[in-house]
């Protein structure tokens, strides 16, 4: 139920966007989905007890396959099919746990539907789960009310997330969305030879520098979190934020869900957050520390962006989705950006009173 994001916080000249897709993950051999025909996606639907009337529309998502499905005598369905070797079923029964941790909170948050006691299923060697169809619009990120509600529904949901970790789920950091997203792309023949030893450079740069804002920001507590928080994610209806795509929730800071809906100058982003911020503290504590974090976390989206690119390559709808990568032209603007990026982290932390 991935969305993509249009927002400027992470959308370059070329296409490339930083806040809108979920692409958590490393390295897998699990890429086929070509035994996923519409007879199999409609098969596993009907497995668990109901008709389809045989429409079936796919959504835009790349990570996983997610499709609408025409029920008889019922609404349509969403249907998300796991990439395979991806998450073990622990980490993907966990997510689903905490989409239901959310909504027993009266959190609006789209959760699995339940068969028999079960959310996760198989099909042809294909796990998925089903959902309920909910439509909406993204927020406005220039309404001060959209803002003050999306920073309240993210503190109650970081409640909920500081109550207990995760066990399965993966966190986010800099080894493993910095360090292994350029050990990738440089040992694994990605970057062309002429600026092989400028990327090497720069991103050695760039971890350094997010090293720092991480030492600047010291000892701060991580928690459960959405993980993928951008406004492709939120579902704006009945006057309220419906959050949606729980498939990046992982263990990190509370700020990982609230940088992604901050874009423009300095003095634009700062009263952004300040509007975000009234309403996450009406419900949950803020650490300031935490503003150290932002750039270093958009520069780990960044690195981790690239490498996941190249990591999904051949799965024939990503050549299809997104032609410009792995271009001349890509490999040079997304050296350059990791330049300006290298320039935002010197930049003054945003502040809040």
């Amino acid at each position: 139920m991935s969305g993509s994001s249009h927002d400027d916080a992470g959308h370059d000249d070329a296409g490339h966007d930083y806040a809108g897709h979920d692409y958590a993950g490393h390295d897998y051999a699990g890429h086929d989905y070509a035994g996923l025909d519409p007879d199999t996606v409609l098969a596993a639907v009907e497995t668990l007890g109901s008709y389809s009337d045989g429409r079936l529309l796919a959504l835009n998502s790349y990570e996983n396959r997610v499709y609408q499905v025409g029920m008889e005598d019922a609404e349509p369905l969403i249907a998300k099919f796991y990439r395979p070797g991806r998450w073990s079923d622990a980490q993907i029964h966990e997510e689903h746990a905490f989409s239901f941790e959310l909504a027993e909170a009266e959190i609006p948050v789209v959760a699995p539907l339940v068969f028999d006691g079960k959310t996760l299923f198989e099909h042809a060697g294909y796990r998925f789960a089903v959902f309920p169809r909910r439509g909406g619009r993204p927020p406005e990120l220039d309404d001060v009310n959209h803002l003050e509600q999306l920073g309240r529904f993210f503190g109650r949901i970081h409640m909920v997330g500081a109550a207990r970790p995760f066990v399965h789920r993966p966190a986010l950091n800099i080894d493993n969305f910095g360090v292994e997203s350029a050990t990738y792309l440089l040992e694994n023949g990605w970057l062309p030879r002429e600026i092989k030893a400028s990327y090497r450079a720069i991103s050695s740069e760039l971890l350094d520098a997010i090293r720092e804002k991480y030492a600047t920001a010291a000892d701060i507590e991580t928690l459960r979190l959405h993980g993928d928080a951008h406004p492709g994610n939120i579902l704006w209806r009945d006057d309220a934020p419906h959050f949606v795509d729980l498939d990046d929730c992982r263990t990190g800071p509370a700020i990982q869900d609230l940088w992604m809906f901050l874009s423009g100058d300095r003095h634009y982003r700062n009263a952004r957050l300040m509007d975000l911020l009234i309403g996450y503290t009406e419900f949950r504590e803020f650490d300031p520390r935490e503003l150290h974090l932002i750039e270093a976390l958009r520069a780990l989206r960044m690195m981790h962006y690239a490498a996941w690119l190249a990591r999904r390559w051949d799965d024939p709808a990503f050549p299809l989705a997104f032609p410009w990568f792995n271009t001349a032209r890509y490999w040079d603007d997304h050296i350059l950006e990791l330049k300006e990026q290298l320039s935002a982290l010197d930049e003054p932390s945003l502040v809040w009173d």
